[in-house]
């Protein structure tokens, strides 16, 4: 992967604002800034991390906007490289003239996330921290934020590193006793060896058991709401989220696709869905928007069964097995929600021990949003770590932890150090992959390619 070559990228979000940063980074840098603007001194003569105010010129000669412009000369740069960074004013057409005066005078336009690709490439910092820089973006909740900024300073690569550390000093031994035998070096024996592997395998399950604590921190708890048409699915998503956001009617079947909207739960971000009415339909439309929210249940971290209790009891309701202690269905991924309890109860629900709400007056609200977090922590799903793995990070750890259990079963059966080694340099290559190094180039355009241009 060559990073020769200058790239220039507009890194503040499209639209209007008081200010745009366009950035340069690579060899050139600096020389493209010595074209383009114009000051009191160049580019070039400017004290490194030290704003100018100055003018950027196309290469007619045109002036194109008033600019601050800084250089930050390599290493001590975000990438690593020499880098200039552009302030104009942040108009949409604006700061699109300068990035294209940046591209007429020799420079590449940046792909997504190249800036912080190349900062990861120049030891910078590792692969977890530049996941991090994605993760700080996307942050919707106080917890995720602090992940983040933890990551981001090396707390999560700093816990992978000691793993690695590990195996590289138990490989190593191992391998000095099969190449060197007349050297005397003999490995770790018996429960000595086994003690040393114990203790990675454990530090590798304690990461894993934050994968999904991660995901919620990352993509949010997934809540589906469901339940006959007309029982107020959409005046609760606009209740939980705290404006309308969905048209409530009283007509059957005004939902026929599935909505969704994130809203934060005391510190936990939660993805709602608002989804069609479950009834016998003739519409097609209507039956496909049913066929979606049989989908969104079978992908739910927890699912609201709502219904109207001054309406008789659905058919469905029958036949569900329902505790007998709270009338709450049995499986801990779905809470019971009678809505409309500011009117006179149907019969049918006498005696049904569901959590009773009003959409309209509001009563019962806080009592569901506290079933909710219930409900999360019993899945175990409430982050209470600041320090929780990606996906990716997952899938690396699981191959590094079956081989390890592979490597620590061999131990048992006293087969040869030869094949207990060849398992352990697995396990390290695996582990090796979360920080970024072996060779991962595939791993790396993944991972680069969900940032935005110019970051």
């Amino acid at each position: 992967m060559t990073i020769s070559d200058t790239i220039a990228a507009i890194s503040t979000p499209p639209g209007e604002g008081a200010i745009a940063v366009v950035r340069i980074s690579g060899a050139n840098a600096i020389e493209i800034a010595d074209k383009i603007f114009r000051g009191k001194e160049k580019p070039s003569r400017f004290a490194s991390h030290v704003q100018h105010l100055g003018e950027i010129f196309s290469a007619e000669n045109e002036l194109i906007d008033q600019a601050v412009v800084s250089v930050h000369r390599a290493p001590a740069s975000y990438t690593g490289e020499d880098l200039v960074e552009i302030s104009c004013h942040g108009g949409t057409l604006v700061s699109a003239k300068v990035l294209e005066t940046c591209l007429r005078a020799d420079v590449r336009a940046a792909r997504p996330g190249e800036f912080t690709e190349r900062a990861f490439l120049n030891g910078k910092m590792d692969l977890t921290q530049a996941e991090a820089v994605i993760d700080l973006i996307r942050a919707r909740t106080d917890l995720a934020l602090r992940s983040a900024t933890e990551q981001l300073e090396g707390r999560l690569g700093d816990r992978i590193r000691k793993i690695r550390d590990e195996l590289i000093a138990l490989l190593a031994h191992i391998n000095a006793s099969i190449d060197f035998p007349e050297e005397g070096i003999a490995p770790d024996e018996g429960e000595m060896l086994r003690d040393r592997l114990d203790s990675i395998r454990e530090e590798i399950g304690v990461l894993l058991a934050t994968a999904d604590q991660g995901r919620v921190l990352r993509e949010g708890v997934r809540v589906v709401i469901y339940g006959a048409t007309n029982a107020g699915k959409s005046s609760l998503l606009n209740r939980l989220l705290g404006y309308d956001r969905v048209i409530v009617s009283d007509t059957h079947g005004t939902t026929r696709d599935t909505i969704e909207e994130t809203f934060n739960l005391q510190g936990i971000p939660i993805r709602l869905l608002d989804t069609a009415g479950l009834r016998v339909s003739g519409s097609d439309l209507e039956r496909e928007g049913i066929a979606r929210t049989e989908k969104s249940l079978q992908l739910a971290d927890l699912r609201l069964h709502i219904a109207d209790c001054s309406a008789p009891k659905p058919p469905h309701f029958n036949s569900r097995k329902l505790s007998e202690f709270n009338g709450q269905a049995d499986d801990l991924n779905e809470i019971v929600v009678l809505n409309k309890s500011d009117l006179p109860e149907d019969a049918d629900w006498k005696n049904f021990g569901a959590l009773r709400i009003s959409c309209l007056t509001r009563e019962g609200l806080p009592q569901l949003q506290k079933e909710i977090l219930t409900r999360i922590r019993q899945q175990n799903l409430r982050p209470e770590s600041s320090i929780a793995i990606n996906t990716r990070h997952r899938d690396c750890l699981r191959r590094a932890l079956e081989s390890c259990d592979l490597a620590r079963a061999a131990l048992g059966q006293g087969v040869s150090t030869e094949y207990i080694a060849v398992d352990l340099d697995k396990a390290l290559h695996a582990v090796g992959e979360v920080i970024g190094v072996t060779d991962v180039e595939q791993i790396l355009d993944s991972v680069f390619s969900q940032f935005c241009i110019g970051k």
